[in-house]
């Protein structure tokens, strides 16, 4: 008899924080991950666990195309595609150029979308996958300043809605998993720029009081592990039948909460209070 071949998961953003996270422990649940950052140096843990690396800008239509010729090369076939890769541009609408704005659509969208157009064949022609797209809360909340990072966070949940009632006639599951605050590099890389973008304009208050706030709740060690999120991810890659959406993560339950029950300008309110 033969073995079993082992399946492929594809996961990006993973040379750090919860893409880091959630390839260690696909590759623990027995995947072969091949696991996809700009950075590849910072992923050499995650070979001398197994996974293949793979160099891919997100934004670059050259690396992704390279990069799935490669998978689809050595492994056959995708059976988990988890788009994690983002990041979150903070600023003021009147101050971000629209080239900023378009270069955060196409890490947090368009990259995402593009990479999952050019592995669907494999998965229909397999007639099963899952797809996991990490988005975050930021998809159903808003916060000051956040206008375009929230921007793609909400295209990206209603992308996905749409893509699963599509694909799920070849068996290709689409499952959306919204963090809440975990701790990465998140926090000081959206409240340095922002400072660096407004400090001296005339949103410097504003901008100064949203820094301040992310200051005070990302990098204090009081959020979740990114190892919550990977957990998830295991789960409902396992599950049978998985739900549609996953919330997890400090303030991830209570947030959307708060967003479906409370009026906008009581959610105003509780937003910018926090802005001292």
């Amino acid at each position: 008899m033969q073995n079993p071949r082992k399946k492929i998961a594809v996961v990006t953003g993973a040379s750090s924080g919860m893409g880091k996270d959630i390839a260690k422990q696909l590759i623990e649940d027995g995947y072969h991950v091949f696991a996809a950052a700009r950075n590849v140096e910072k992923m050499a843990d995650l070979g001398a666990l197994g996974a293949t690396l793979l160099h891919m800008d997100i934004s670059r239509e050259d690396d992704i195309r390279a990069a799935v010729d490669i998978v689809l090369n050595e492994g056959g076939t995708v059976d988990v595609l988890v788009n994690n890769a983002g990041f979150g541009l903070y600023g003021p609408v009147e101050e971000i150029t629209l080239d900023e704005a378009r270069y955060q659509f196409e890490v947090n969208l368009f990259g995402a979308a593009r990479l999952t157009q050019l592995i669907l064949p494999a998965m229909r022609a397999q007639r099963s996958g899952t797809i996991v797209n990490i988005t975050s809360i930021g998809g159903k909340i808003y916060s000051a300043l956040g206008a375009w990072y929230h921007a793609t966070k909400h295209a990206l949940e209603g992308w996905s809605d749409c893509l699963r009632l599509e694909v799920a006639q070849f068996g290709i599951r689409v499952i959306i998993v919204e963090p809440g605050v975990i701790e990465t590099g998140f926090g000081d890389a959206a409240s340095g720029n922002l400072l660096k973008r407004s400090a001296g304009g005339p949103y410097a208050t504003l901008a100064q009081a949203v820094a301040n706030a992310i200051a005070n709740t990302y990098g204090k060690g009081t959020g979740s592990s990114g190892t919550v999120i990977a957990d998830v991810v295991s789960k409902a890659v396992k599950a049978r039948r998985p739900k549609t959406r996953y919330a997890a993560g400090k303030y991830a339950k209570m947030l959307l909460g708060m967003r479906k029950w409370l009026s906008d300008r009581t959610f105003d309110s509780i937003i910018m209070s926090q802005m001292k």
